[in-house]
C-alpha cells in the first residue's frame, strides 16, 4: 500500500521507519540565508537517495525580475518530472538549517495542487542529532516521472492583488521577517531595497513559530494563529517568499484556511516606485 500524508509535518523518527519506501522521494531543500555569510560546505552530506530541489535554479523563474519567483505551472510539472516525481510520490522535503527553505517547497507543491508532501521538521540537523545515516551526495538520473499539476492560483498573490487588500479587512497580511526589518530600523540585505512594511500589514517573524529550528507543536500554533482568525483570509510575505511559506506551513498546521503566499514578498514591494510603504 501507498503511503499517504496525513500532516503536513513529519519527524525524522517517521522519515527512519519509512526512508525506503516505494514511492517516497526525499527533496534536499537548501539554499542559503539571504541574510547569512554562510556558504554550503563543499562536505556536504545529505539523508541516504535524497534528490536535490534546486529552488533557486531550476524551480525559479529565471526571466523573472525578482528573485525566487515560482515556475509557471507547465514548467514546474516537466522539472518536476525530470526529478523523477510521480503522481503517487510521497514528497518529503528538508533542508540543512533546520525548518528554513523546506516549508517553500511543501508551499509550490501546495500551489501545483499535490497533496501527498509534507516538511520534515528540523531537517538534516535533527537526523544527525539522532545519529540517522547520511551519505555524500551523488549525481542522479532518475527516471522520467509521471507529476501532473493541478494548479491552486488562489493560493498565490502578486504585487496589485496585495495593493487591493491593504484596505480588505477581511484579508490581513502577515510578514514573517524580523521586526527590525519590518519597521524599517534595520537594513534590508538586498541593494535598492527601501526600508519598512506593507500598510496594515502586521509582525510575525518566522522565528517566533519555531525553536531551535523545528517547528512549535500543534498548540502552541493554534495559539499563535488564533490571533488571526477572524480574518477570512490570510497572505503571508516575507523578503522573497522562503520563510512567508512558515507561516503558511505554520498556519496550516493550526488548521487555519485560506492562506496565501506574497511571491514577490518585500523584494518586489519595497523596489517597486509608488507603492505605500509603512515605517
Amino acid at each position: 500500500m501507498s503511503l499517504k500524508i496525513t500532516h503536513p509535518l513529519v519527524s525524522v523518527d517517521w522519515l527512519k521507519d519509512n526512508v525506503d519506501a516505494k514511492n517516497l522521494i526525499v527533496l534536499d531543500c537548501t539554499i542559503p540565508k539571504v541574510t547569512s555569510d554562510a556558504v554550503i560546505s563543499e562536505s556536504k552530506t545529505q539523508i541516504k537517495g535524497a534528490v536535490f530541489f534546486d529552488i533557486q535554479h531550476s524551480f525559479s523563474d529565471k526571466n523573472a525580475i525578482f528573485p525566487n519567483t515560482v515556475l509557471a505551472p507547465k514548467a514546474f510539472e516537466v522539472k518536476a518530472q525530470e526529478l523523477g516525481i510521480n503522481k503517487d510520490s510521497i514528497l518529503i522535503c528538508y533542508d540543512d538549517l533546520g525548518t528554513y527553505s523546506s516549508p517553500r517547497v511543501w508551499w509550490m507543491f501546495q500551489l501545483m495542487g499535490f497533496k501527498n508532501v509534507a516538511v520534515l521538521n528540523g531537517g538534516l540537523p535533527e537526523w544527525k542529532a539522532k545519529n540517522y545515516l547520511v551519505e555524500q551526495p551523488e549525481v542522479q538520473q532518475p527516471k522520467k516521472g509521471n507529476f501532473k499539476v493541478v494548479y491552486q492560483p488562489e493560493k498565490l498573490k502578486e504585487t496589485t492583488d496585495v495593493l487591493y487588500s491593504i484596505e480588505n479587512k477581511n484579508v490581513l497580511i502577515v510578514d514573517a521577517r524580523s521586526k527590525g526589518r519590518f519597521y524599517g530600523t534595520a537594513l534590508e540585505p538586498r541593494k535598492d531595497v527601501k526600508s519598512g512594511h506593507i500598510p496594515n500589514s502586521v509582525s510575525l517573524p518566522f522565528e517566533e513559530i519555531q525553536q531551535n529550528g523545528k517547528m512549535k507543536s500543534n498548540v502552541e500554533l493554534i495559539k499563535i494563529f488564533s490571533n488571526f482568525r477572524n480574518n477570512k483570509e490570510l497572505i503571508f510575505t516575507c523578503g522573497s517568499g522562503i520563510t512567508a511559506a512558515i507561516l503558511a506551513l505554520g498556519a496550516t498546521i493550526a488548521k487555519v484556511e485560506n492562506v496565501a503566499v506574497y511571491d514577490g514578498s518585500w523584494t518586489a514591494w519595497g523596489s517597486t516606485n509608488n507603492l505605500p510603504i509603512a515605517l
